[in-house]
């Protein structure tokens, strides 16, 4: 949409979180208000109506119903956590927020670096968006902790990589999987 544009592209206006997206990742996207991409964006539209808020939390229309059935479906990883992306960002501020953000994205890098087979990414980046850091944290610890699984195939460095996640996953009750609209 033209004249839309951010400061902030790694948390969007709606409150997807674009730090971690695949296609922000990817560089298929810029990120909310970053430049071409989604510039069709109603919401844009609306937050440029309501005076350029940064955030839609901002307004005192939010939420508003632009959100009814927003997140109904997540085949679109961001959809999953975003309400809960939302309250941590107020909650602690959103500098404390982007920060864990960026810590994440660290560990998925870490993730994709020693581990990836080819076949892993999405599960990767699925895994660090909806696990809490503590989880993340600890899985590439324990995968450090295996000294010789560096000597190990890809194939099998990506399945221990892949097993711990979803330990993870499954202590917190947390679906690896997408679910679709």
């Amino acid at each position: 949409m033209k004249g839309f544009t951010r400061a902030e592209t790694r948390f969007s206006l709606c409150g997807l979180n674009c730090a971690l997206c695949s296609m922000h990742l990817g560089g298929y996207c810029p990120g909310c208000g970053g430049g071409a991409g989604n510039q069709s964006c109603a919401i844009a539209k609306c937050s440029l109506e309501h005076g350029g808020v940064q955030f839609c939390w901002e307004c005192p229309d939010y939420p508003c119903p632009r959100y009814e059935g927003f997140d109904d479906g997540d085949s679109f990883v961001p959809h999953r956590n975003r309400t809960q992306d939302v309250a941590n960002a107020r909650e602690q501020g959103l500098e404390a927020h982007l920060a864990q953000l960026e810590e994440k994205r660290t560990l998925l890098d870490t993730l994709l670096a020693g581990h990836n087979d080819g076949r892993r990414k999405t599960l990767f980046n699925t895994a660090v968006y909806l696990l809490p850091l503590e989880d993340l944290r600890g899985v590439v610890i324990a995968l450090d902790s295996q000294p010789e699984l560096a000597e190990k195939p890809i194939k099998e460095r990506a399945l221990a990589a892949a097993q711990l996640l979803q330990k993870a996953a499954d202590s917190r009750g947390v679906s690896l999987k997408l679910n679709k609209k």
